[in-house]
């Protein structure tokens, strides 16, 4: 009861700063329920004078900074989620950033020691002042002597102290929160608060575990390895534990500082490809993306590769979500409704209770006012965007993941247009889009595809024998079974016998024939 009572205690104290920095008025839906608008009434009486004239997204980044880490995060989670706060409340939140005083420099080398076991002095050469501070880390810059006696630069990461604990117990605030709402306004229980908190849980613990940021690192630079123009630095595994990361030093310019590119000499036409380029790579080729590529995470180094940082919030594509989404760019490139209608059903996105032709006209509507439009305006994630907003008209289950992918692209895409703000979107994508389905949906893919289900038809053959043999010893253990558990005649005993033997000539035989069978379709696939 008590932990219940701290929780309400708090989110009361939650409320009373949203309430006072003017974002739940900024935020109300236009016909709130009855408890909404009594909600709205009391918040207008405590709201400050000062917010009125700010935006709502500055009202919110203040009243989320004011509340501390776990609530910067909830309002980041929430950007990615406009199904759940709506498409303009999660623009809203978009661009909330972290505002956080760094902790102590004697505090972090005492983290760093005690998370590696050694002392710092035994660690690191130097370890320099913070960086860069966030919600859930800092980082700091230091020097290491490798084994081979060369020093190099290297990036420090660690987490906040006592940051699981402050996270643990705002996330059981959270909890109670979402049971309330789902209790007591029946119609945001279709939006299902209480899994949404469940997410949320999820992505913070694998956040806060430091390694698996390396392993993400590692994951990503095997898959670009012989790619153009992308990099991420290298894990110093030695140094990396739960509670601290220590990557290789990234020497470059930050994509949010045009002045020192343009001095650098690098071109941003380029570089607006290359980004755009390398997150669809990424995303339809590997599965594996960075979710989190603004400004301040991407680097150019001096050759002018651009270098990715933060792999705190990465995303992932299943194979049939990579060619729903290749089919659906493709699609639109070629103006073949029907085709991305088609793609959206066999995904199973849209029931099979609803046309097929209605949502490809659907999809007309949401691709043709882009043909005329100068490529300056037209946005890939827009689109995305908008077919999302189908979800409910044509009774489409949410899919977390593609709206993830989505939320990426809008920021992906204002990383590109701020380098380039004439950057025509599908001109730069259509080379990228256009591999993946030669290497996926081609010809070349159908006899892959063939081939590896031959082999899967292949293999079922050759153990069909092992199973007739299994199917048999099952078959004479239950007539074991029946003569030793249940007490027959002799006779039936020797019935059952001879029913044995003359049934298991048969399935010999039917297994024989089975496995020619298999063998037959396994050549029809390869040959066809």
């Amino acid at each position: 009861m008590s932990g219940a009572l701290g929780s309400l205690l708090r989110l009361a104290r939650a409320g009373w700063v949203l309430a006072r920095e003017g974002v739940i008025v900024a935020m109300a839906p236009p016909d709130p329920p009855p408890i909404g608008r009594l909600v709205l009434v009391l918040a207008r009486l405590v709201e400050r004078r000062a917010v009125v004239g700010i935006s709502r997204g500055q009202r919110a980044s203040r009243a989320l900074n004011r509340l501390g880490p776990s609530y910067v995060k909830l309002g980041q989670f929430l950007a990615t989620r406009p199904d759940v706060v709506g498409r303009a409340m999660a623009d809203d939140l978009e661009a909330l950033q972290d505002r956080v005083a760094p902790f102590d420099d004697a505090q972090a080398r005492a983290l760093v020691a005690r998370a590696l076991g050694r002392p710092i002095e035994a660690l690191y050469a130097e370890f320099g002042d913070v960086v860069a501070a966030a919600s859930i880390a800092q980082v700091h810059r230091a020097r290491v002597v490798g084994r081979d006696g060369a020093s190099r630069d290297v990036a420090v990461k660690v987490l906040r102290p006592d940051v699981e604990a402050r996270f643990r117990r705002d996330l059981d605030d959270f909890y109670l929160a979402a049971r309330l709402i789902e209790a007591m306004v029946p119609p945001t229980r279709r939006l299902r608060p209480v899994a949404v908190v469940d997410t949320l849980a999820r992505s913070v613990r694998l956040e806060m575990d430091l390694r698996l940021e390396a392993a993400a690192l590692s994951e990503m630079a095997e898959n670009i390895a012989g790619d153009p123009d992308f990099r991420v630095p290298s894990v110093d595994w030695e140094r990396t534990q739960r509670g601290v990361l220590t990557i290789a030093w990234i020497d470059g310019v930050k994509l949010n500082d045009p002045e020192r590119l343009a001095a650098a000499g690098h071109d941003p036409v380029r570089l607006a490809r290359v980004v755009m380029q390398s997150f669809l790579r990424h995303a339809m080729r590997d599965g594996f993306f960075h979710a989190d590529m603004h400004q301040g995470n991407l680097f150019v180094q001096p050759n002018g590769d651009v270098a990715a940082v933060d792999f705190g919030i990465t995303g992932r594509l299943e194979p049939e979500e990579r060619r729903f989404l290749a089919e659906i760019l493709y699609g639109f490139i070629t103006r073949d409704y029907l085709r991305v209608a088609r793609v959206h059903f066999e995904a199973g996105y849209v029931p099979a209770s609803q046309d097929v032709v209605v949502f490809a006209q659907a999809l007309r509507a949401v691709g043709e006012p882009l043909r005329d439009r100068p490529p300056a305006e037209i946005s890939m994630a827009a689109l995305l965007g908008q077919l999302f907003e189908y979800t409910e008209l044509f009774e489409m289950p949410t899919q977390p993941r593609l709206i993830l992918l989505q939320k990426t692209m809008v920021v992906v895409e204002g990383v590109a247009r701020s380098l380039d703000p004439d950057l025509d979107i599908w001109a730069v994508s259509e080379p990228v889009v256009r591999d993946w389905v030669a290497a996926n949906l081609g010809p070349g893919a159908k006899i892959s595809d063939a081939a590896t289900a031959a082999g899967a038809v292949g293999r079922l053959a050759l153990s069909l024998p092992r199973l007739v043999e299994r199917l048999e010893a099952i078959s004479i253990g239950a007539a074991h079974w029946a003569e030793s558990g249940v007490r027959l005649a002799p006779e039936t005993v020797a019935a059952l016998a001879q029913a044995q033997d003359r049934r298991g000539r048969p399935m010999r035989i039917l297994a024989t024939i089975a496995t020619l069978a298999l063998v037959v379709m396994a050549v029809v696939l390869v040959a066809g």
